[in-house]
């Protein structure tokens, strides 16, 4: 998604130990037409690539959320976010996986309620970062944990140089990426052309 690249290019950061800074359209403040494209670039790329009959999109709190949201509204499904922290309104009996979080330190625990995701259920994958793939590799757990068939793996920014994708290789579903980081060193960040 060139739109999306050329946003990287220009507002993109890099902070120093593979953190990629892009806050200020991606995920802390919004840009709402980007946003829409990459929920609707999402949903075109799926289809081209076979992943049909989706029931369901999941995705982590919070930066996950906007892009999932958009893809959506495209493919008019409903959107399960992994909380971080059990509400009081949710099962005890919750489906549950841990992933450690690189920008926020230490390990993170996602959970789903039992009432959301079904055996029955079709399901994308929507992140905002593949870097290592360990945070979607829990996302795709709380999949298998309730039987579902995980159709799909989408990310806003992938970052090539962490190896993610070769991690998930064993799921055996389309992994989509909408941006491409091929380095990052010293306070330079290359991104690949946007394959259309």
């Amino acid at each position: 998604m060139q739109a999306l690249v050329e946003r990287i290019r220009q507002e993109g950061r890099n902070l120093g130990r593979g953190i990629l800074k892009v806050d200020g359209f991606i995920n802390h403040q919004l840009d709402p037409d980007l946003t829409l494209g990459m929920g609707r670039e999402f949903a075109r790329r799926f289809a081209k690539a076979g992943a049909t009959g989706i029931t369901k999109i999941i995705t982590a709190e919070v930066s996950g959320i906007a892009p999932a949201l958009t893809t959506g509204l495209m493919l008019h499904v409903p959107i399960i976010y992994a909380r971080k922290t059990r509400p009081i309104t949710m099962p005890t009996n919750y489906y549950s996986a841990s992933a450690p979080s690189h920008t926020k330190g230490g390990m993170v625990e996602l959970i789903v309620s039992p009432e959301y995701l079904l055996p029955t259920d079709r399901v994308l994958l929507i992140d905002d970062f593949l870097a290592t793939g360990k945070t979607i590799n829990a996302l795709a757990k709380l999949v298998a944990q309730c039987g579902a068939t995980l159709c799909g793996i989408g990310c806003i920014v992938e970052k090539v140089f962490e190896g993610g994708r070769e991690q998930l290789a064993h799921l055996g579903v389309p992994i989509i990426s909408l941006a491409v980081i091929e380095s990052m060193e010293g306070d330079t960040i290359v991104v690949k052309d946007a394959e259309e």
